[in-house]
Formats: C-alpha cells, structure tokens, sequence
C-alpha cells in the first residue's frame, strides 16, 4: 500500500508539473490573427512572441489550436473587410496586433466573438473599453503604457541640444492621428520648438517625406509606435542616417538599427501577456472579466555610436537616466 501511495504522490506531481493542455477531446480551437503586415524571414516578427507563449500554455499549433491570418499589408482601410472575414470564418477568438483602427473595426464586426488586441493606445479614450479595470463587452488586451507623445519631442531637445526644427511622421490614416498630433502640437509649444507634422501611411511615402523633411532644414526625426513605421523601421533608420538626421524612436530596436534614442515599452512582455489572455478566454473566462493591462515602464536606451557619427554629445544628465547605453 505504502508503494502505491507512493506511486500515486509521483504521478500527481508529474502532471501538476505538466503543462495545461486542452483535455483530450476538446475540439481544436481556432484564432484570428487581425495585423498589418505578415512577418517576413528577416524581418520583425513580434507575433512569435505570442505564438510561443501560447504554446507553453498548452496550445499547439496543428493540435490544439489553428491561426487565420488576415493582412491589411499597410491599408489600414482594409480592417472592417478583414475583420468581418474572420468573423465569417466562425473564429474562437480574434487577437487584433495592428492598434486602435484595427481593434475599432474589429468591434464593429462582432459583438460576440472575444477579441485580444494587443498594444492598442488608450482603449478608453478611443472607445474600445469602458474601463480598464472593467472592460464591458467582448473586448479587452494589452495597452500602450500611457504616456504624453510629446515626450519623444522633449527627449529630441534634450540628446540635439540647440535644434529647433523636428519632424515628425504620422499615419492620417489612423484613428488616433488627430489626438497625436494635437499632442505633439501641444508639446511643441511648450517646448518652443518648430514643428513639422509628416503624414506617412505606408512605405511609399517615405522617399518623399524624407525630402520634405530636407526642404524644411529639420534638425531630428520622431518616429512614433504606428504599426506603418514598424515594419518598415530599418529604412527609416536608413534614410535618417544617410541624411544625417537624428532619428528619436518609440521602438527598442530602432536603437539597435542605429536610431540615436528610443524611449519604448517592450513589445515582447505584451504580446506574451497577450497569449494569457487568449489562454484564459479559450477555456472559458469572459473578456469582461479581464482588466485591461497597462504596462507603465518604459525603457530610455542611447546609442553613442550613433551619436559620435553625428558629431553630437549626449548630455550626461541624460545618460545616466538611460537604461542602457550602445558604445
């Protein structure tokens, strides 16, 4: 009996340590994906984030779980057609990864289906939840952490002392455009800096941004957290080194690339956060019953060598607050 006892001590220990896969006999569940652009091999690619997370929690691609990816490959007026295929499909649950515009459309094509989007600004403010605590409906996620976006025009100030004339690019074709640039408008007031306001909506507008900026003599760039800018962030990094333009970023990566400073959230914690969620919703918890997560830290990262290329000194002040430092 003692060996039995024993026996049965060890297989519980064995399975509590196993992970929570979907009991045999469940259906195979099935996720829409709503983003922006499909990920390409040597591209970003933050969605592995989630697919990974997913998959430690029990939800193997194939097996327990399927994906229907939907692309709006940049055009953003595309979502509500998306959207409402993956509702047409009869999906489990839609995790939107493309922001706000996206995750509006989303709504607005189920009022049943669950839906995860994943680093969305403000989700009060633009209507997608009640509140974060108490999202209502049949939507909840991962916010942007919320901060004023005339901070990356105060951090410009600070690492090209002197320079007046920043640029800034802005997707009109995003639901929150107006909100950021009144916010950068604001800001630069404040600041007393000229600001050059850039709409840009998918790559081909870069080339001539780009030249608009030259025109207009500015002195830095601030890329903000539009999904445009991030799949096509090594141009935009390329295109301000080779006019020798500071370029001040709302993405980590960006700084790897060669952007002089990010001040960023980090997208790998959201879109694993984002697959708890999704965890939770598949077996069987109501989106009205998960807070909208609101990560606050932000990390200020400064590339030396960058700046060295650009005959700029980064103020120590500014250094020491950096969390890291690239020589």
């Amino acid at each position: 009996m003692k060996g039995r006892r024993e026996l049965l001590v060890a297989l519980a220990a064995l399975l509590a340590a196993m992970p929570p896969y979907a009991q045999p006999g469940d259906r195979v569940r099935r996720i829409g994906i709503l983003g922006n652009i499909a990920p390409v091999a040597d591209g970003p690619n933050s969605l592995q984030f989630f697919v990974t997370a997913l998959r430690d929690l029990g939800w193997i691609e194939g097996k327990t779980v399927t994906f229907d990816y939907r692309w709006a490959e940049q055009h953003y007026d595309r979502f509500p057609a998306l959207a409402s295929e993956l509702v047409g499909l009869g999906v489990d649950l839609i995790v939107v990864t493309a922001g706000v515009t996206a995750a509006l459309a989303t709504k607005q094509a189920t009022t049943t289906i669950p839906i995860v989007a994943v680093l969305i600004a403000d989700p009060v403010k633009f209507g997608l939840v009640a509140s974060f605590a108490h999202p209502g409906g049949n939507i909840t996620g991962i916010a942007q952490p919320l901060a004023v976006w005339g901070k990356w025009l105060e951090l410009a100030r600070e690492a090209v002392p002197g320079a007046m004339r920043i640029a800034v690019i802005g997707n009109p074709t995003n639901i929150v455009y107006a909100d950021y640039v009144a916010q950068n408008e604001a800001a630069a007031r404040q600041l007393g800096l000229k600001l050059q306001m850039i709409p840009v909506a998918r790559a081909d507008d870069l080339a001539p941004a780009f030249e608009a900026m030259k025109v207009a003599h500015a002195e830095a760039l601030v890329v903000g957290t539009d999904g445009v800018y991030f799949v096509n962030l090594r141009e935009i990094v390329e295109r301000a080194r080779a006019n020798r333009l500071p370029l001040i970023g709302a993405f980590r990566n960006a700084a790897d690339m060669g952007a002089l400073v990010t001040w960023s959230f980090d997208i790998r914690y959201a879109f694993r956060r984002a697959a708890t969620y999704a965890d939770r919703i598949l077996r069987g918890t109501l989106p009205a019953e998960l807070p909208v997560e609101q990560p606050s830290r932000f990390e200020l990262v400064i590339n030396l060598k960058t700046a060295k290329g650009l005959g700029l000194t980064i103020p120590q002040s500014m250094l020491l607050r950096a969390d890291q430092v690239i020589q």
